[in-house]
């Protein structure tokens, strides 16, 4: 099995804020998105980044930016200015803070056209008022659909993680041809998910490039990290893809195929030197009347059967990938 993390890794990690709804029209545009570019501007997050991308076209002036700020991992943030309490984050953060505004039927409208179109609802409140609605799209990696065929044509089964919505990442996956879809799943469960699937007798390689794919890379069978990632994802990788392309997926694999027959190979050669040398290096054919086998005779066998091991194995140098992926 190989389960691909979604946001850089499935999709360039580049996100881009495409819808800004405004919900509330009593309070001013300007002020609403000046006081959500401070607020993203204190997070890390991919789809923070992109929104404070976005907000510097659309803000006359500074961001508002608030005296307090807490990250809430997988979910949003919130944040205080003076006397306003802001809220940014994922549908599921509002429902389980504000259940009863967030099932309004304009926002669920809102929530599907957003989601149908691969893209990332969030909402801000200000003051306990869902104030606006956003949309965040990453494009799809353009290798992803070839690889995803080409591991399943090879028998493997193909999973997806990620922590957005149901709708959001079954469009996504669409896109990538990925049936088996993981959505909703937190930073801190994901490992347990690769371990459940190590449970059913898979083994698992985990592609992933965020700090929330660390665990996760670390207890998968072999934990393969975008090159393109942060230090943590590298590290916990077994596997770097230096160029952050998808078809290093594929090479790893060709080119672990290819060293695992390279090293069977060096196995045979190797017994077969020994056993056809050491019984007439311990004089069984003079038994029969046949020569013994000369000491410096002995080391140069020795030295062939090195020499044929090792010069098999620097065939490696030439390995070249199937289907030219690179």
């Amino acid at each position: 099995m190989v389960i691909f993390d979604k946001t850089g890794t499935l999709t360039r990690g580049k996100p881009a804020l495409t819808d800004i709804i405004v919900l509330d029209e009593s309070y001013d545009r300007q002020t609403l998105l000046s006081m959500l570019g401070g607020v993203e501007d204190q997070s890390e997050h991919p789809l923070a980044r992109a929104v404070v991308s976005g907000l510097k076209q659309e803000v006359k002036g500074s961001f508002i930016y608030p005296d307090s700020f807490e990250a809430l991992p997988g979910k949003g943030v919130k944040a205080r200015n003076e006397n306003d309490e802001i809220i940014v984050g994922s549908f599921r953060l509002f429902k389980e803070l504000m259940p009863g505004m967030v099932d309004d039927q304009e926002l669920e409208r809102h929530r599907k056209e957003l989601s149908l179109q691969g893209k990332t609802p969030l909402l801000m409140s200000v003051n306990g008022r869902i104030r606006l609605a956003l949309g965040v799209a990453d494009e799809i990696r353009s290798e992803a659909p070839d690889v995803v065929k080409s591991l399943k044509s090879a028998g493997m089964t193909v999973v997806m993680l990620t922590g957005d919505n149901e709708a959001t990442a079954r469009a996504v996956a669409a896109q990538a041809g990925i049936d088996n879809v993981r959505a909703q799943v937190l930073p801190e469960h994901k490992a347990s998910e690769v371990e459940s699937y190590q449970q059913q007798g898979f083994k698992v390689a985990m592609v992933g490039d965020g700090i929330n794919d660390a665990p996760a890379l670390a207890v998968a069978d072999v934990g393969i990290s975008m090159g393109t990632g942060i230090d943590v994802a590298i590290e916990s990788g077994d596997i770097v893809l230096m160029r952050g392309d998808l078809n290093g997926v594929l090479t790893a694999l060709d080119l672990s195929r290819a060293t695992v027959r390279n090293i069977k190979q060096n196995l045979f050669w190797a017994f077969i030197y020994n056993v056809l040398g050491l019984p007439v290096a311990a004089g069984v054919l003079k038994i029969f009347g046949g020569p013994t086998l000369s000491p410096m005779f002995a080391g140069a066998a020795m030295a062939m059967s090195s020499f044929s091991v090792v010069s098999n194995a620097l065939r490696l140098r030439f390995f070249k990938p199937k289907n030219s992926h690179k």
